[in-house]
């Protein structure tokens, strides 16, 4: 019998989804329960039409430092070695998922949870955490969409810098690469998350839902031209774009309707 309640929880307020990792005394550690708590998770999360925006985050409570997830949990290895590709699963299905995501990373990030937070479309940080890729340190290669997420998120050097040294990242140097919104001190944490969610909400659904699917074919080499214009060419005749054609006119705010359709 597993502990569900140390499981992935999901809350649901309006246009924004919230899951929470939930097991701050093992580090946050992701096990095998918690991946199809996950996957079923993301499928509620598709299927809610209301929901435009999924935060991903941790509870960090009672932690020396906060760690946001310390990656999968690897001690069952030697009974299945190629289950340390079952992860795979998790962050391809997170970066196709209808709604913007948004990983509020609260905590140090280790491991296959790396790529958890670059299967997210936006980033935020908490000051002083850190980020290590140990695949190799473990004498493994990482999985082939994985490692395409790093190159096209982090790009070849720093790519190269994260599995042939296995050292660890600071804030700094993740902000350099330009993947997170910003680096912010917990004081700083909960307003800053807010204004970004509130930024994100006021966006047309229909637009940015279309726009992220296409960002993200474009990102993994999935380009279609056709599918671009055919979104374009959809979001023209939209009652959205004629709504923000109205609120430009008469110096406005939109008003979108809250769920309006989703990438074609």
């Amino acid at each position: 019998m597993h502990d569900t309640s140390s499981t992935p929880n999901l809350h649901i307020d309006g246009g924004v989804a919230t899951i929470v990792l939930n097991r701050p005394d093992q580090r946050n550690r992701l096990e095998n329960q918690d991946l199809d708590t996950l996957l079923s998770h993301f499928d509620a999360i598709e299927a809610n039409t209301q929901v435009h925006l999924l935060v991903i985050t941790a509870n960090t409570q009672g932690q020396p430092k906060p760690i946001f997830c310390s990656g999968y949990d690897i001690t069952g290895f030697e009974e299945d070695p190629l289950r340390a590709n079952a992860f795979e699963t998790v962050p391809e299905r997170l970066m196709r998922l209808r709604p913007v995501t948004l990983c509020a990373l609260n905590g140090s990030v280790y491991g296959g949870a790396t790529d958890l937070v670059l299967a997210c479309d936006l980033r935020m940080g908490l000051q002083g955490i850190e980020w290590r890729m140990p695949a190799t340190a473990l004498g493994l290669h990482f999985y082939p969409s994985g490692l395409r997420r790093y190159m096209s998120q982090f790009g070849t050097a720093a790519t190269q810098r994260a599995f042939l040294t296995a050292r660890p990242l600071r804030d700094e140097q993740l902000q350099a690469l330009g993947l997170f919104e910003g680096f912010y001190p917990a004081s700083q944490w909960d307003a800053t998350l807010k204004a970004l969610i509130t930024d994100v909400l006021s966006l047309s659904p229909s637009a940015v839902q279309a726009t992220k699917r296409s960002l993200v074919e474009m990102s993994m080499g999935e380009i279609s031209d056709e599918h671009l214009r055919e979104r374009a060419d959809q979001s023209a005749l939209s009652e959205d774009f004629a709504e923000g054609r109205r609120a430009f006119a008469q110096r406005r705010k939109p008003q979108f309707k809250p769920n309006a359709g989703g990438a074609g």
